[in-house]
Parts: structure tokens; sequence; C-alpha cells
């Protein structure tokens, strides 16, 4: 056995390289946040180092995070932007989006400024499009179809008025306003 006098405290090289290997890999799968990367390979280091400690873990982490910020990889701001106009394409609330992109460790500022250009009229008609509800209803309105409607965009994070707005609208309408959004995005900007 050496003598060896490294601190338990600091990761070893190993541990160092498969952080390294371990970030390529899930970058190169998906996008993710400064929070999730981080996370993930915490988890990931508990499993795969027996009795790494936790001064080692963080260390692994922080130099994960580092060296994704490092190759330009990690954006928490451009994940914001992307997961909100999918997100508002999928018929999501700023509200909702607020809150999902929170809880995945998204800084309150690049939120906000990520959904400075959410449209929640757009998203509502696309919700309305998706669930059958107001103009886009297949079925005869009664009041328990009534409440229901209204009170599934409120429940998606909708206010009073936008899910009234959509729940009144013409079908026609509302295609105009789903055509409307579509124009405004990034990627119909381009064509």
């Amino acid at each position: 056995m050496t003598d060896e006098t490294v601190p338990s405290d600091i990761p070893t090289s190993r541990m160092l390289s498969w952080a390294r290997n371990s970030t390529v890999y899930r970058l190169e799968r998906r996008m993710m946040t400064e929070k999730q990367l981080f996370d993930a390979i915490t988890r990931k280091a508990k499993e795969k180092f027996e009795g790494i400690s936790a001064a080692q873990l963080k260390a692994v982490a922080d130099f994960a995070v580092k060296f994704a910020y490092d190759n330009k990889v990690l954006d928490d701001h451009a994940y914001a932007e992307v997961s909100t106009r999918s997100a508002v394409r999928g018929g999501k609330s700023r509200r909702a989006i607020a809150q999902k992109l929170a809880a995945k460790g998204i800084s309150s500022d690049k939120v906000e400024a990520a959904l400075e250009e959410a449209d929640d009229l757009y998203a509502a008609a696309i919700f309305a499009r998706k669930r059958a509800f107001g103009p886009f209803r297949r079925v005869e309105l009664d009041e328990k179809r009534k409440a229901k409607e209204l009170s599934a965009f409120a429940r998606n994070g909708f206010s009073f008025d936008i899910g009234r707005k959509v729940f009144e609208m013409s079908f026609e309408d509302a295609e105009e306003v789903i055509l409307a959004g579509r124009s405004l995005s990034p990627q119909h900007q381009r064509s």
C-alpha cells in the first residue's frame, strides 16, 4: 500500500476524467440546465465511486459544469428560450412555463427574458385546439362543459380573461390567432 497523502476532498484524476466524459455524453443527447447537469453528475458519481466524499462530489460536479461552460455547451439562457418557444407551441401558459423553468434551476431574470416573447393568447388557442375546447369544441355546450373548459384554462395557468377570450372565439378567429402566432415564431421568420 502506497503512502498517499491526497486529501479526501480533492477528486482523483479518474473522477475528473469520468466527469468530463459523462458531461459530453449527457450534453450530446439533450440540452440541460446547469442545475440538471450538476445534479446528474452528482447522482451518478455517488453510484460510480464507492466512498466518494461530499466535498469530492461537489468538486466533480463543479468541474463538469465548468467544463461544459468552457466548451460552450451549457447555456441556461438558451435553454430557457428554446424551452419557452417549444412550450408555447405546445399550448403552455407563461405561468406554467415559468414554474417549470424555475424547477429546473433557471434564474428568475433568465426566465423573465425568455418569457418576453411568449404569447398567452396564442398558447391558449393551441391549448383549446389540443383539448377540443371553445372554438374547437365538437360536442354541445352545457353548463357542466363550460365549467370544465374554463377551469381547465385556469388550471393550466391562463388568466381568466385569456381563457374566456379563447373560449368565446369563433373557429375562424382562433385559427387566425394560431396562424398569426406561427408567423411570429423565429423558425418561420427564417424562411
